[in-house]
């Protein structure tokens, strides 16, 4: 989500060498692949808006020395420009139909899922965590709102240096919930629960549990029933793997002192199980503007995705100095980064970083999905992000992509 959460989430990032390649697609071969062979580049030559994207594309690519970059613009679902330029892997061209790992969207979907059950009047926001979970520490002062917008106080794991250094030393390893659940030592607020925000990703392990336990469905089928079949994500799965569907846009980093491919590295602690996504391009931006225009919700219930009760709420303290405050400019709403009219996820795994960002104003989405070479800028979390701004600029220029403090 942010550079300050991502900054240990990402310190085993590091990268591959760059290669200037522009391509298309081929249709993939894996029948497991579902859509991802109709998802497309542009046609060339490109013109017009076209240009002004792939032009920004190629030169962020090379300031940024990127390895990968795959993008695509869409406008009231019409597409703009889609491509990839570089390396997946080498003699291997980047795809727009490659899938990459894209955990913190599965948390939008999540939240959405539990907005569509208040519109169901199945739950309540502010119903506590503990008629679902009750043996869960605090449960009965944290409503199932305080883990979708994670005002909660837990403590953030992936903050903790003892859980950061057994994940760099064994990248492989799988995590369940509970043993994730103990580095936010949970009796530990950080603050009375829904005082303040701060992220924290063991907000998300307890809202998929108690949405499975609400909905007595498994929390892959439910996004699948509630989330990719409405919105289109045929190229969208879950695993409870480290497999990756093929065409794979791998990524590689250097993080642990030597070069090696970090595509598989097990991703079962960034998220609920169920929700640890891959996707390709088309289905990012196609979630974005499903997501940000709240196809699977009331108006009401669109309008809480939006605002769950943030603005106005929280400020750094002395025992939470990465607690942040929210304003009308810029919050995170349920389960989503709102800025500047922006409804955005930003998702990061060793080696990957994407960006999925909405504007409804102008039903403008941008996807993008990088991966770095050696010579990265290692303080920078999430390039994607810088490059999905640099598109913007053209296309609204009175209402750019920007994260402001997130």
């Amino acid at each position: 989500m942010t550079s300050k959460r991502t900054a240990l989430m990402c310190a085993t990032a590091l990268l591959l060498a760059s290669t200037a390649l522009l391509t298309g697609t081929t249709a993939s071969a894996d029948p497991a692949a579902h859509r991802g062979y109709d998802c497309l580049a542009s046609p060339t030559p490109a013109r017009g808006e076209a240009r002004t994207i792939l032009d920004i594309v190629k030169k962020d690519r090379r300031d940024l020395k990127l390895r990968a970059v795959v993008a695509r613009v869409t406008q009231n679902g019409r597409d703009v420009w889609t491509g990839a330029l570089g390396p997946s892997m080498t003699d291997v061209p980047a795809r727009p139909d490659m899938r990459f790992r894209a955990g913190s969207v599965g948390i939008s979907f999540m939240g959405t899922v539990l907005l569509q059950l208040v519109d169901e009047k199945r739950v309540r926001l502010d119903d506590p965590l503990s008629k679902w979970l009750p043996s869960v520490p605090h449960a009965k002062e944290i409503t199932l709102r305080m883990l979708g917008d994670t005002t909660s106080g837990f403590q953030d794991y992936v903050k903790n240096p003892a859980f950061v250094a057994e994940l760099v030393s064994h990248p492989f390893r799988h995590w369940t919930p509970q043993e994730l659940l103990a580095y936010t030592r949970p009796k530990d607020l950080l603050y009375k629960p829904g005082t303040n925000f701060s992220y924290a990703h063991g907000n998300f392990l307890l809202l998929g549990e108690a949405l499975e336990r609400i909905t007595h469905t498994r929390l892959d089928h439910l996004l699948e029933q509630r989330i990719y079949r409405p919105l289109g994500l045929d190229a969208t799965s879950n695993s409870y793997t480290p497999d990756i569907p093929t065409p794979v846009l791998h990524a590689f980093s250097a993080g642990r002192g030597k070069y090696e491919e970090t595509t598989f590295w097990n991703p079962s602690w960034t998220t609920a199980p169920g929700a640890v996504i891959t996707m390709d391009i088309c289905d990012l931006a196609r979630a974005g503007a499903g997501i940000g225009s709240g196809q699977t919700l009331t108006p009401k219930g669109h309008r809480t995705l939006l605002n769950p009760g943030t603005i106005g709420l929280g400020e750094p303290t002395q025992r939470c100095p990465h607690c942040i405050h929210g304003t009308k400019a810029a919050h995170f709403g349920m389960s989503v980064l709102v800025v500047n009219g922006w409804i955005i996820q930003n998702p990061s795994f060793t080696g990957y970083a994407a960006i999925m960002a909405y504007l409804p104003s102008r039903h403008l989405s941008i996807a993008v999905a990088a991966t770095d070479t050696a010579d990265t800028n290692p303080n920078i979390t999430n390039l994607a992000q810088n490059v999905a701004e640099d598109i913007s600029k053209p296309l609204v220029p009175n209402d750019p992509l920007t994260l402001g403090p997130f």
